[in-house]
């Protein structure tokens, strides 16, 4: 090594060891060989060689980190939930504190970080070595190497496109860097006036509620509760009856228990998941539309503007009907603002880890673990069952989230944290649904089963969109063991209030579960980077980061495999993201002009210290959208409870993840005779996306934020605020 180290072109072969061979060799080690995954990575790793050979250190060094984080970043995130990281998910993987949080202090590959650390650390040496000797400059026929490769790739996509996983394609370099350039091409033709006009595909197909289906009950359901319970990740590949349904190849028995439940029950398994993150997928189910088919401000954070399409939601409806409503989930409430969205659509009461009185069995960062929470939730629902109203109630798990926690005797029994994570979730749930039928919950009580995202299976074909629902009837004999036909979490509002004979707003979309159709229907997801859609007839499509689509002869939406049909015209794309657009308006026509309020008259402890900016943030301002051109100021509002503590309070920002100075001050004191009163305001020169505020504190004793508004609106417009019932601030234009 010292010898090498000492070479003249040490520095070039330590650079190329780098940046060629310990990615080639680490593709092959994670499982991820392609032939486009290694040409990509040939072509962004010669293209570094090029770039950074005879380049200053100070110059090269920041290059390389960058590019050895987004390498472990990728690896980190495909182990996790199955998909390549994207922008907005960039920053959660190189936050230091997220990432304790989410990994439990351990990475699912712990060995690729310091590989990349030894080269890093062997090309600084060879550096330092080889300072004053001015190094050979490369032939200029090198630098056609890249630019070879690099066509290479984007022929073979342009001609056959593969509908492998992205991260089997691309090193996550390649493809930002083909993301930035495809879109700034499309800026160039909009900037010159050569851009054809798109006109969006009708959406009606997609969002109008459809009763016309034949009745699969005579009478309207028997049940007189609803029990809906979401679990955290999972994909529908994991029930048994689903995977036979659609032939899949998929063999892994990760969820016995679920599966047993399933063959009781009736199941569907061509379900769709539209988008990745818990309360997406929480509003989609609960209020009949689609959340954000792209990034963006979540849609249950703009329904906080209004007063009217709130009521339409599920839980507003059953408690319009007479349930009494309940949420309960196993981490905290105020992260992405649960705590306020949740009773807004209609729940009664609310609640989060929390309530529970009951001790972990094990150490968890985000909240209970899946036994823990269940048997908690066991008595929620005997609580229930003592008064004389019907009920609602929805359960979330966490424990299926990274970093997959499970006690000893499951890690050792399974090949990794993630599927010891899942038997662990799936034995919790057995018992508990076990004990429901013994104490005869089941006789009167609906129960649904599903996932709020899918967390993705490496090699299984649309894993990101597949979602299953489990439904459990009290006349479970008159409904069918498979549901045949393509859903979503879009219908499931709809299905429940159709079970109960309740009345469909007009707001809400989609098919009713609860019913048979003769013909074929459209549906629409964006997961995994890729917006899919199928028409209803057939015909499956799939649009990649660049609008590049693929056509496949697909009776449903969810399949093991699928006919190609071949490359769909360059209009397709453009006309997609147009309808995922339109979509993405149901509630606000503008962005413009929004009124945000996040704080409430709730006393919150605060702990001795910040442990990190995630678990410990005590408002729900997370991943706003900021439109370009546009101001936004906050008002905060915050007094200490407690005469005997004085709070601290830090206020930081974050734009996809990434630190937003503020220029605020570093800490701010807070008694109870001394409260914080805070006004600020910044401009939003271009789009802020993924925009969120973390107001932290420490000290002890409990505080109460009473004011944390965040209005967005053009400069100088007349800011008139109408305060609605609810204490929420009303959208006004």
């Amino acid at each position: 090594m010292k010898n090498l180290l000492g070479h003249p072109h040490s520095r070039l072969v330590v650079l190329a060891t780098l940046v060629l061979v310990i990615p080639l060799n680490t593709r092959a080690l994670l499982g991820w060989s392609n032939p486009l995954g290694y040409v990509s990575d040939l072509a962004l790793g010669s293209l570094l060689v090029c770039l950074l050979h005879r380049r200053p250190w100070w110059l090269a060094l920041p290059v390389l980190v960058a590019w050895a984080a987004l390498w472990v970043a990728s690896a980190e995130l495909v182990s996790a939930v199955g998909r390549l990281p994207n922008s907005g998910d960039l920053g959660y993987l190189i936050d230091p504190q997220f990432m304790e949080n989410s990994t439990g202090g351990g990475l699912a590959h712990a060995w690729l970080p310091w590989l990349m650390v030894a080269g890093l650390l062997a090309w600084c040496w060879s550096a330092w070595r080889s300072r004053g000797r001015r190094s050979a400059a490369l032939p200029r026929w090198a630098f056609a190497i890249p630019v070879l490769l690099f066509g290479v790739h984007w022929g073979s996509q342009q001609l056959a496109p593969s509908d492998a996983d992205q991260w089997r394609q691309y090193n996550l370099s390649h493809q930002l860097l083909s993301a930035g350039v495809n879109d700034l091409q499309r800026r160039v033709v909009a900037w010159g006036g050569h851009e054809q006009p798109i006109t969006p595909m009708p959406s009606t197909g997609l969002t109008q509620a459809d009763l016309h289906g034949q009745k699969l009950l005579a009478a309207p359901g028997s049940a007189r509760n609803l029990l809906v319970i979401t679990l955290e990740g999972i994909p529908g590949a994991y029930v048994r009856p689903n995977r036979q349904a659609l032939h899949s190849r998929f063999d892994q028995e990760l969820m016995p228990n679920l599966s047993r439940w399933a063959e009781r029950g009736m199941n569907t398994p061509d379900y769709v998941l539209h988008t990745h993150q818990t309360i997406r997928g929480l509003y989609a189910m609960l209020c009949g539309d689609y959340d954000k088919l792209a990034n963006g401000t979540p849609k249950g954070m703009e329904l906080l503007t209004q007063q009217q399409r709130n009521q339409a939601c599920l839980p507003a409806q059953l408690r319009q009907a007479g349930f009494s409503t309940h949420y309960l989930q196993g981490a905290g409430l105020r992260f992405m603002a649960k705590d306020r969205i949740m009773p807004h659509i209609g729940f009664d009461a609310v609640h989060g880890q929390e309530w529970f009185s009951n001790e972990n069995y094990l150490e968890f960062p985000w909240g209970k673990d899946d036994r823990a929470f269940f048997e908690g939730a066991l008595n929620y629902v005997g609580q229930l069952r003592q008064q004389e109203r019907p009920w609602m109630l929805t359960l979330l798990t966490v424990g299926t989230h990274q970093p997959y926690s499970a006690p000893a005797d499951y890690l050792a029994r399974y090949d990794t944290p993630k599927q010891a994570a899942v038997a662990y979730l799936d034995d919790a749930l057995g018992a508990f649904l076990d004990n429901l039928e013994r104490q005869g919950v089941l006789k009167d009580t609906l129960v649904v089963v599903t996932s709020d995202e899918s967390h993705g299976i490496d090699g299984v074909r649309l894993a990101s969109s597949w979602g299953f629902n489990l439904l459990l009837a009290p006349e479970q004999a008159q409904l069918p063991p498979i549901k045949q036909g393509t859903y979503g979490h879009i219908d499931l509002a709809t299905s429940l209030l159709d079970y109960f004979a309740l009345p469909i707003p007009v707001a809400l979309g989609g098919r009713s579960l609860m019913r048979d159709y003769d013909s074929g229907r459209e549906m629409i997801s964006y997961t995994n980077g890729m917006l899919r859609y199928h028409d209803g007839q057939g015909v499956f499509t799939e649009c990649d980061f660049q609008q590049r689509c693929r056509r496949y002869a697909s009776q449903g939406f969810i399949a093991d495999q699928a006919r190609y049909l071949g490359p769909a015209d360059s209009r397709t794309g453009p006309q997609l993201t147009a309808l995922a657009g339109v979509l993405d308006q149901s509630l606000l026509q503008t962005p413009l002009n929004l009124r945000y309020q996040f704080g409430g008259p709730s006393a919150i402890p605060l702990q001795a210290r910040i442990r990190d900016d995630w678990a410990d943030n005590l408002i729900g301002a997370q991943y706003l959208e900021m439109p370009e051109g546009s101001h936004t100021r906050v008002r905060v509002k915050v007094r200490a409870l407690d005469r005997e503590h004085v709070a601290y309070i830090q206020l930081k920002a974050k734009e996809l993840e990434q630190d937003v100075p503020l220029g605020l001050p570093e800490e701010i004191r807070v008694t109870a005779d001394e409260p914080l009163e805070m006004e600020f305001g910044f401009d939003n020169p271009t789009l802020r996306k993924a925009f969120s505020f973390h107001l932290l504190g420490y000290g002890g004793g409990e505080v109460e934020v009473s004011d944390f508004s965040v209005i967005t609106a053009l400069p100088g417009e007349e800011e008139t605020v109408e305060e609605l019932s609810d204490g929420h601030l009303a959208q006004s234009s």
